[in-house]
This record gives structure tokens, C-alpha cells and sequence, in this order.
């Protein structure tokens, strides 16, 4: 019986079992030479010839060409990373990826799918209870463990050259927007969404600054408007001021030179009472989504009012929790309450507005750097900076990084899966495998030889050292914490979950069944070679 189009391909077991795996496998690899603070950088080129260089794990598999269903089910562990977590996509991707290079030796040893799920379920939930066991709590108010969380979470991306300027005003942004719960005394919640990024090229990274309150990067409409206000009354506006439209097309005749004047006369009035009620409603500033005709502004001018066109809505939405002020998309029902006061200044040398409230808790980060592509990379950088330092701050646990938290959960789980009865008790000790891919390829990407990295990590564990880490910059194994290598627990917790989830995903399916072509191209070794993904083989190898 015939069920199926002509077009269509149907892959199962075991084969469906090897083309996912291989597709998920490639995926990690496509990133895992960016892991660390020696990782490499990824040059990627879209189809417009646009340029991204970033070793950002989420980043990179975003920008790739990726077609491929299982592919694409991994690339999500990154984007729930990222979301969740800010920091630790590449660990993840590549946890998960090895995760099923581990299952696909159990396969073939004829474990079925369902144990291996089973086992690597286990030992997830295990290695979470351990995470909170092993983490060391944190001093919300220890400004200099925060700064080493910020570093570390730096190191290795553009931001590192001066990651200690850098960690100490992402640590003083993150203060000023943490407010202390009303029901636990000690917990804080963070309020990232007070906290805005503004770049500029052309200078130097260590010029970068924390500034209170709104950056707007627009000049005054009129050379003749007033730059600095003090206590100013501030309007946010969603509405031209320039004049009316109309809704349909029309036509006017104009039989002599006086109904022409009388046309243009009747503009101009109507200009001037959009000035008019800007002015009688008290308004010192005008930031103004939309367009404002030349007349006005040369109106707003002489009334002593600067204003500010085209502004970002993103931008006024930012000063409005700055300011306390409303935005307003009618200037027929403006009142005084709808206006925001604050500190206007100009700087002529970046040409910014600086906006400071009375009251406002928003702070920005000006990041500046020497290019465009230096710009981009380090705002990655610093936008994970930021929501680990944040994550800590409201989750108040830490680990000791440079794969020590990885050594110690491989050796529990060990320990662990003795007591695990049936075959799950080895998809729990792959499990405890997978994890050590991270001190290897720590090692791997710092030059070092992976294998004697591995045992000596291994021996320091065993004799009590759960801090012992690999320390790449002076290529030994050490006490990590104490050399200022710290990761937030709840990153590592968020990545063993979401590479889990998804391996176990990828393990229970038998049968695919596809619309479409599900060709392989290429004949490299699984895993290793794009070209070995199917789908992917083409869109990949475009990108790298």
C-alpha cells in the first residue's frame, strides 16, 4: 500500500537514530572551538555580504544557514540558554552534543533508546541536586566576587582586554536597578529591562561609562534651542508637528496669488498652535517619535523649547520610566501631569542628550570601541555580563569555573550510578563522561594536552579538591575560585537541564518522515563533517 508522495523520504530505528545524532553532533562542533577564555572567533558572512565576527555560541548558530529539523532542535538549547541564563550556550550546545555521541556508543551496544533516557534523566536531576550542594552562597553587597563573575563571564570575548573597567560598571549598573524583595530580607530581584546599551565607534574601549538615566543620540532640530536644562519639564510625544494630512486625495484650485497666501497662512496657523499648546502646557523638551516641520521648529526655537525628532520608540519608552512621564499621541488632551522632569545636558563632542530623573532607576551603558565590528562584538560581551551578574545577584549562588563544577559532578555521579540498578547505571556514567568534555576542550583550546589536563583535574578531585580547575592563562590546575574563576550555579543548572531535555528528545525518535529530500551530501566521518549532516551539508558549509 502506497501512503505516501512520491517526493517524500522515510528514514527509521537505528538509521533515524544516526542521521539525528550526526545532526546534533555537527552542530557542537560548529562551536566548540569557540569554548573558553583561548576559544577561537567565528567569521560569519550572511547572503548580503554583512560581516559578524563573535565567538557569542547563541550568535553563531543564529547567523548560520541551518536546514535541518534536528539541528535546529539544538539550536534552541542555546536560545533557552541564553534567554534563562544569559552566559553558557557553547557549554550547553556542546554538552548536548556529546551526550549523544556517549548514547550512540550505548545504542550500539544494544541498550535501548529508552534506558539511556531514563539514565540520562537521572543523572541530570542528580548533578542539579549537586550543583546546589557544591554552590557557595553570595554576598549580594561583595562587590569584588560580583566583579569576578562579570570577568569571567567577559573573558574570552571583546570585552576582555579591559574587563576590569568594564566589571565595575556593569556591577554598579546592576546595583543601582536590584531592589530588595518586601518578603525574603537578602533576595533581590533584577530589572535588566532599566538597563540600556548605547555604542559609539571611533574611541577607545576603556572610554566606555556608566551615565544615570537616558542616552539619546540626536542633535536639536534648531541650532538655536537651549542644550542644557536644569529640572527641565520633559514631553515624550507619538505625534507629527507638522501639519495634517489628509485621509484622501485632493485637489486644490487657486485662482489668484492671494488664495495662495491664504493657503499657506492657514498652514502656518496651524503649526503655530501645535506650538502653541506645547508651550501653555509648559513643556521645556520635546522628544518626538515623528517629524516636526521646519516652520515649528523655528517656532519651538523662539519659544526657548528644544526638541528632538524622529527619537527611537524604543528610546522614549526607556525615558519614561526615567522621567515618570507619559507618552503622549495627541496634543489636544496634554496636561502638565504627562510630562517628566529631569537634568537635560548635550555633550557637542558625541553629540548625545544626556537625561537624568529626580526619581528614575534606568542607568546606560555607553560602550565605545575602535570599529563598528569591535562595537558589536563587545556589546554581546557585555549583554552577557550583564545577565550573569544579574542571574547571581537575584539567585545568590556561585562555582568555582575552568571546569572544576564539571570534574566534581562527573565524580559524584560516578559514585552515584553504583547504586543505580539496570542498564540505566550506564547512561548515568555517559552522563558523567559527557561532562568532562568541558575541561578537554578547555584544555584543547588553550594548546594544552587534553588527556593530562584531564587526569590531573581528576587526581586533585579525588583528594578533596572540588575547586580544582584548569587555569588557562598559567596552564595549570588550581584553586579556580580563589584565581578568580566564577560561574553563577544557576547557569550550570540551566544548561545540564536544556542539554538533556534535548539529547532525550533526539533519542526518542525512531522515524522520520519527511515532504521533502532528506539527502546526505558528502561522505565525511559522522559528526565531524558538515557535509555529513543531510540537510545542513550545504547551508553550513556556506557559513564556515
Amino acid at each position: 500500500m502506497i501512503i505516501m508522495g512520491d517526493e517524500a523520504q522515510r528514514v527509521q530505528d537505528r538509521d533515524a537514530q544516526d542521521f539525528n545524532i550526526s545532526a546534533a553532533r555537527a552542530v557542537a562542533e560548529a562551536v566548540r572551538s569557540t569554548l573558553g577564555p583561548k576559544g577561537m572567533d567565528k567569521m560569519l558572512v550572511d547572503s548580503m555580504g554583512d560581516v559578524t565576527i563573535t565567538n557569542d555560541g547563541v550568535t553563531i548558530l543564529s547567523e548560520m544557514d541551518i536546514d535541518n529539523p534536528t539541528a535546529e532542535m539544538i539550536i534552541e538549547v542555546a536560545e533557552t540558554q541564553e534567554d534563562e541564563a544569559g552566559d553558557g550556550t557553547t557549554t550547553a550546545v556542546a554538552i548536548a552534543g556529546e551526550l549523544l555521541k556517549n548514547a550512540e556508543d550505548l545504542l550500539e551496544q544494544d541498550i535501548h533508546p529508552t534506558a539511556v533516557i531514563k539514565g540520562f534523566h537521572l543523572a541530570s536531576e542528580k548533578a542539579r541536586e549537586e550543583i546546589d550542594e557544591i554552590a557557595e552562597r553570595v554576598d549580594t553587597d561583595d562587590e569584588a566576587l560580583l566583579r569576578k563573575v562579570a570577568e569571567t563571564s567577559m573573558t574570552g570575548k571583546g570585552a576582555e582586554v579591559n574587563k576590569e573597567h568594564l566589571s565595575s560598571i556593569i556591577v554598579e549598573a546592576i546595583r543601582r536597578v536590584s531592589v530588595e524583595s518586601e518578603d525574603e530580607e537578602g533576595e533581590y530581584a533584577v530589572d535588566l529591562e532599566n538597563v540600556k546599551i548605547e555604542t559609539q565607534s571611533g574611541r577607545a574601549v576603556g572610554e566606555s561609562e556608566l551615565l544615570a538615566g537616558a542616552v539619546i543620540d540626536k542633535d536639536p532640530v534648531h541650532d538655536d534651542m537651549p542644550t542644557d536644562i536644569e529640572d527641565a519639564k520633559i514631553l515624550l510625544l507619538n505625534e507629527p508637528i507638522e501639519v495634517e494630512e489628509t485621509d484622501v486625495d485632493t485637489q486644490v484650485n487657486l485662482e489668484s496669488p492671494d488664495q495662495l497666501q491664504q493657503f499657506l497662512d492657514k498652514e502656518e496657523e496651524q503649526l503655530k498652535e501645535k506650538v502653541q499648546q506645547i508651550v501653555d502646557v509648559g513643556a521645556d523638551v520635546v522628544f518626538c517619535q515623528k517629524g516636526i516641520d521646519d516652520l515649528a521648529q523655528h517656532h519651538l526655537a523662539r519659544e526657548g523649547v528644544t526638541a528632538v525628532r524622529r527619537a527611537k520608540k524604543s528610546d522614549l519608552e526607556f525615558l519614561r520610566e526615567i522621567i515618570d512621564a507619559s507618552i503622549t499621541s495627541d496634543l489636544d488632551t496634554v496636561t502638565e501631569e504627562d510630562l517628566g522632569r529631569g537634568d537635560v545636558s548635550r555633550d557637542d563632542d558625541d553629540d548625545l542628550f544626556y537625561v537624568e530623573g529626580e526619581n528614575g532607576h534606568g542607568v546606560t551603558l555607553l560602550l565605545r570601541g575602535s570599529t563598528d565590528h569591535v562595537v558589536d562584538e563587545l556589546e554581546r560581551g557585555i549583554t552577557d555580563a550583564l545577565d550573569v551578574v544579574g542571574q547571581t545577584v537575584a539567585d545568590g549562588r556561585v562555582l568555582a569555573g575552568g571546569g572544576a563544577i564539571e570534574v566534581e559532578l562527573a565524580r559524584r555521579l560516578r559514585d552515584y550510578a553504583d547504586g543505580v540498578p539496570g542498564r540505566e547505571q550506564l547512561a548515568v556514567e555517559a552522563f558523567a563522561d559527557s561532562l568532562e568534555l568541558v575541561p578537554r576542550v578547555l584544555a584543547e583550546n588553550a594548546g594544552l594536552d587534553s588527556i593530562d589536563t584531564l587526569v590531573d583535574l581528576r587526581a586533585e578531585h579525588e583528594d578533596g579538591q572540588s575547586r580544582a580547575g584548569l587555569n588557562v592563562f598559567t596552564s595549570s590546575v588550581e584553586d579556580t575560585f580563589d584565581a578568580g574563576v566564577v560561574e553563577p550555579a544557576h547557569a550550570k543548572e540551566q544548561a545540564l537541564a536544556s542539554a538533556t531535555e534535548a539529547a532525550n528528545m533526539v533519542l526518542k525518535i525512531d522515524d522520520i518522515i519527511s515532504a521533502g529530500d532528506l539527502s546526505t551530501e558528502g561522505d565525511g566521518d559522522e559528526g565531524e563533517d558538515m557535509g555529513g549532516m543531510g540537510g545542513m551539508g550545504g547551508g553550513m558549509g556556506g557559513m564556515m
